[in-house]
Parts: structure tokens; sequence; C-alpha cells
């Protein structure tokens, strides 16, 4: 038996260690984001030469049960400041409840006003997004095409900031920097926030300004019509049909021009189990993506630094899979300590855990400080951002395995609910659902409360921080879970 159980232990071991220097491995990539962001911040963005006759541009609003939203993205995308005879808004609507009503109201309103509005309807919601808009692009009179999704509300100006770019014939796609519309309704939004200003701020301003490649991201943006075509159009086999036809125009030759001065706003999600079906979209996607694409980049005659950070960029979410393995093994592991030489055991996983999170820590806090202007609150909110990153592991995890195999995915949109003062989610439809994942979330938390006992009781406070980042984690993912949707 004592042979058994040493063999368990350096097993334990050996996934502890291999999982760190994964997480390690991803830290460094952050890190390399990091000082590209820092050295080239502060390079001025080129200024286009304006089109003498601005030309012409098709507005697409892809659409499914957003009953709670869609009048008012219809309100700001009808306000834009564009020439009316240059101007066509196709409203792609798949819904199947009474958000199509109130789109057909707007759509027959605006139109009598001299408004070149359609309201598109499909058959079925075959290929999902990614469907309808390709229904759109065959039939759109623009040369141009603008996304914007239902939670947006894009400013009057966003389209004569951003078109002036498309004068270099070389440019495809120019993307805007996402805003908050509710980034203080709930410790959910503000850690969203976070992790998009990280996103927006450092990691597209590094990539777009080194010249590596960077994705549009759904909505904000305007597409060259002619390199949407040149790509091969929008495609239906992965769920993040952005990311897929950015890749793919990029490697034909296409260049992509961020803006992060043009900020359009968009609501968070106030749920967690909306929250967590966005992540798992989003995991999932990439996943699929990387399988489809990351042969072709490998294949191309891209510079290895870019075809390495190309890598890391599609298959970031690959992470959570070591983070669930980890959330297995901490806890023996810490308590294996008092058995082997710890010191040693120190001199090896304290670098590499160092190594993950404070890089992490790091990006997330200059982002805060660059959207907000102020250090103020920082810590307290990137800490906690770690410990809900922890607790989508389960969520994350299961959508890299999923991603992994082939097959057809349904895409299940994130439900927005423009809740204002005094309104509650029990006020609204759409709401989430508890799962398994919920449960097992909460079992983990109790165990590890229990291991934090169980270290206090030994003495062994050291690793009582560490584990509680999990109980939090864990224990604020499926208890906040739980109270929303038992209401």
């Amino acid at each position: 038996m004592p042979d058994v159980l040493t063999w368990l232990s350096w097993i334990v071991l050996a996934v502890y260690f291999s999982c760190l220097l994964v997480l390690a491995c991803y830290g460094a990539h952050r890190w390399y984001l990091l000082a590209l962001y820092l050295w080239h911040r502060r390079a001025p963005t080129p200024q286009p030469t304006p089109f003498v006759e601005l030309p012409r541009l098709t507005v697409q609003l892809p659409l499914y049960n957003e009953l709670h939203v869609v009048e008012r993205l219809l309100d700001a995308v009808c306000a834009l400041d564009y020439p009316r005879d240059r101007l066509e808004i196709q409203v792609l609507d798949d819904s199947t409840d009474d958000t199509s009503r109130l789109v057909a109201e707007r759509v027959e309103s605006q139109r009598a006003r001299g408004l070149d509005i359609v309201h598109v309807r499909r058959a079925d919601r075959r290929g999902y997004k990614a469907g309808a808009l390709a229904a759109g692009h065959r039939r759109a009179k623009g040369e141009l095409i603008a996304i914007f999704d239902a939670d947006f509300v894009p400013a009057a100006d966003f389209a004569r900031r951003l078109v002036h770019h498309f004068t270099d014939p070389r440019v495809g796609l120019v993307q805007a920097r996402w805003g908050h519309l509710n980034p203080r309704y709930s410790a959910l939004t503000r850690v969203q926030s976070i992790v998009l200003d990280g996103h927006f701020l450092i990691e597209h301003t590094a990539r777009h300004r080194s010249g590596r490649f960077f994705n549009f991201n759904g909505t904000a943006g305007i597409w060259r019509r002619a390199c949407i075509d040149d790509a091969g159009g929008w495609g239906t086999d992965t769920l993040t049909e952005d990311l897929d036809l950015s890749y793919r125009a990029q490697l034909r030759g296409w260049r992509f021009v961020y803006v992060p001065e043009h900020v359009a706003p968009a609501e968070l999600p106030v749920e967690m189990s909306a929250f967590k079906t966005q992540q798992h979209r989003w995991a999932k996607g990439s996943i699929q993506t990387a399988r489809k694409l990351l042969p072709k980049v490998w294949r191309s005659r891209l510079p290895l630094a870019t075809k390495i950070e190309a890598t890391a960029h599609m298959t970031a979410y690959l992470s959570y899979v070591p983070m669930l393995l980890l959330t297995a093994v901490v806890v023996p592991v810490a308590f294996l300590r008092s058995e082997l030489a710890a010191s040693r055991m120190l001199a090896v996983d304290l670098p590499l855990f160092l190594a993950t999170t404070l890089a992490w820590v790091t990006s997330y806090a200059i982002a805060h400080r660059e959207a907000t202007g102020a250090w103020r609150g920082c810590l307290r909110w990137v800490t906690f951002l770690m410990a809900v990153g922890i607790g989508l592991s389960i969520n994350n995890a299961r959508a890299v395995a999923s991603g992994a195999r082939r097959g057809l995915s349904e895409f299940r949109r994130t439900p927005k609910y423009n809740l204002g003062p005094g309104e509650t989610l029990a006020s609204r439809r759409y709401r989430g659902r508890i799962s398994r994942d919920t449960w097992a979330e909460l079992g983990i938390a109790a165990a590890y409360a229990l291991a934090i006992a169980g270290a206090l009781a030994l003495g062994r406070f050291g690793v009582v921080p560490f584990f509680a980042l999990f109980l939090v984690g864990y224990g604020y993912t499926g208890l906040v879970t739980l109270v929303q949707e038992s209401r």
C-alpha cells in the first residue's frame, strides 16, 4: 500500500506541474502582448485620406428574439449621421417571438420617413448568425457593410468616423472598441468590463500596431464587401464566424484597422447563465476555428512570430483544461508538501505560478487604468476577476472539449434585458436555467471550504489564500446562477 500511495503522489504532482507549465506558457504569451502594447501604445493613429464622396453603406442587424433591446438598437442605427441616399439598413430577423412585430412596426415607420430599411425574414435559422449575415450579404447594396449586434447603441457619427479608412484599397475591415452601458450594475458586469477592456485596449492594440493578426469581434465594425467575398464569405461551420472570417481574410492579404478612439457602447450580460453561455460559445468557436485554420496559418509564408501569436490567440481557451485539472489536484498537492521537500517544490512551482498570475493581473490592471483613468479599486476587482475566471473552468473546459470534436453546433445567443431603475430579471423573458455545471461548481466550492478548514486546523496558513481563490470563484459562479434562476 505505501508503494501505491507513493506512485499516486507522484502522478498527482506530475499533473500539477504539467498544468502549471501550460498555464505559464499562456502567461508568457500575455507578457508578450503586454510588452507589445507598452512599446506601441504611444504611436499615433494614422489619419486616413477622406473620401470625396462617401461610399454606399449597408448596415446589418442580425437578430434572434431580442424583445428587450431591439427598439433601442433600431432607434440608434436609424439616427446614424450618414447620407440617406448612401445608406441601407437590413434587419436580419430570425426571431420566433414578438421581436418580429416590434421590428415590423419600426421598419414601416422609418420607411415612411424615407429611410432605405428592409426587414429580412428567413424560413429557418440555418447557419444561425453567419447564415443570416450571408443571406443579407447576397442582397446588400453597399460596397461597405457595418454590423451591429442587438445589444449595441452606436453613436450617430459611427460610420462617418470609420469609413474614411477604406480610401486605402488594401483595408478590408475597420473595428471600433467596445464600450459598456452598465459596467456598475453588479460585480459580474464589473468583471466583464475589465476583461473586455483588457481585450480591446491591450490585446487589440498590441496586435494591430505590431502587425500581428487581430479579429473582427462580430459587431461594431465595418467590412469591405469585396474582402468578405475574396475570403470565401461567412462560414457556418464554427460558432465564431467573426474570428474565422478575420483570419481567412488576413491570410488573403487584407489589412485590418483598429480604431480604439471610437467606442461603441453595449450592454453587458447581467445574468450569470447568460455570461456562461457567451463564454461557452466563444471558447467552443475559437477551438473550432483553430482546428480549421491553424494548419493554413502554419503552411503560409507569415513570419514565425505571427504564426506563434496566432496559435496562442486561437487556442487561448485551452488554458481552462489545465485550470480544471489544477482544481482537482491543488488540495492534495498542498497537503503532500508536509511529506515531501516543500522548499524544492516551491523553487519550481512558485515561479511558474507567479509567471501565470502576475501576467494577467498586470495586464488587466493596466487595462482598468487605461479605461477608467484611475487605479482606484483595481487590485480588488482584478483579484476577484481571477477568482471568477477559475470558477468558469467547468463551463469553458467543457466548451473546449466540444469544440475539439467535429460536427455542427447550435448558436445560443446571449440574452440582454435593458434593465431600467428598479427593474429586475424577474420582469424579463429569456431566463436561463440551472445546469449540472452549477451543482458541480457548488460542490467544488464546498470541498474547498472544507480544505480551508483542514488547512487552518493543521496550521497550514500559507495555502489558505490560494484555496480561497477557488472557493470564491466556484462559489460565486454557482451561487449566483442558483439564486438568479430560482427567482
